[in-house]
């Protein structure tokens, strides 16, 4: 099978296009004929030598795919040869096959492409996990996503507003603030243009957030902090301004304040089937209701990936990038 390889890390072009043998999945495992995968910010950081995978997970890219089974290990069920699927990985997605635990795999919600469906589990099982299961976002809070154009952003701004939240989110550009506000934001802000902190002060007459969504951290720390009502919820995904910031805990502790965080790859299949189920439970029928939908920045040949990488790292785009073999 092709399969994407990183030859060392280092820019787009380490990306090359290889051949290996097929693998084979374990008694609990399925193997999926892969027609399109997901291109995500830790892709980028593993091709640079900043995010290996996890131990046991394929050494090559790639963390979501849509495709039909091909085959499956004896203790799988619920599944047939042949059903279109998506899938969650801890790594390998970039190929023609992988395999994949079965509590990670989920039928295609009917109704969507194969690219839209390959769009949907890395970003979809992260907001699930971290805003309702962890965060316990309610109907009618009020809610605060950075990078609100990202694949995870724009999932979040659906999501929460699907769940009869008030969506606030943080952009780079008029044009990705008139996306956001599309998709269901009450309001965005471009932070080249105005002070977040100010602006989501005069939106909620200085009422705050009860929530907020950051994979930026760095000078936006205090800021969420200052944001929050009292006992509200700060939880971190990522960290584009790098890990470390000061925080005023004062505040933190008059506020009584909930921080915290968490990463997704390395958790088991286990926990990650557990979000499987509610995901199938509770959001696919707003997929296949079309009541919200995955949304497609651009689509990229696997020969192209570099290309691919690069539209990433230029922050432009609006939603999720894909390959497709």
């Amino acid at each position: 099978m092709k399969y994407i390889d990183i030859t060392k890390n280092g820019g787009s072009e380490v990306l090359k296009l290889k051949e290996m043998d097929v693998p084979s999945p374990k008694k609990t495992e399925i193997l999926i004929n892969v027609e399109a995968a997901g291109v995500n910010r830790p892709d980028v950081l593993q091709r640079m030598g900043m995010y290996p995978p996890p131990k046991g997970a394929p050494n090559y890219p790639g963390l979501e795919v849509s495709g039909t089974i091909k085959s499956m290990g004896k203790s799988v069920s619920g599944f047939s040869i042949g059903q279109k699927v998506c899938a969650l990985l801890a790594g390998g997605g970039y190929a023609e096959y992988c395999v994949v635990p079965s509590q990670q795999v989920l039928p295609v919600p009917d109704g969507l492409s194969m690219i839209e469906a390959a769009a949907i589990p890395e970003t979809f099982f992260t907001v699930w996990s971290n805003i309702f299961d962890i965060g316990k976002l309610k109907k009618n809070e009020r809610v605060l996503i950075h990078g609100g154009s990202s694949g995870i952003g724009t999932t979040a701004i659906q999501l929460c507003a699907a769940f009869g939240a008030e969506v606030y989110a943080t952009v780079g550009s008029d044009e990705k603030r008139f996306a956001c506000i599309d998709l269901g934001a009450k309001e965005a802000i471009n932070y080249k243009q105005d002070d977040f902190y100010e602006s989501i002060n005069s939106y909620t007459d200085n009422r705050g957030v009860d929530l907020i969504l950051d994979m930026v951290s760095g000078d936006y720390v205090n800021k969420n902090i200052k944001l929050l009502k009292n006992k509200g919820r700060l939880i971190f995904i990522a960290f584009l301004k790098g890990p470390k910031a000061e925080a005023n805990f004062g505040l933190v502790m008059q506020k009584k304040l909930f921080i915290t965080g968490s990463t997704l790859r390395p958790q088991s299949k286990n926990f990650k089937g557990k979000i499987a189920k509610k995901l199938y439970k509770h959001v696919w029928p707003l997929l296949e209701e079309k009541k919200i939908t995955p949304i497609i920045d651009s689509v990229y040949s696997i020969d192209k990936v570099s290309e691919a990488h690069d539209r990433m790292e230029s922050n432009k785009h609006i939603g999720k990038i894909v390959l497709t073999f």
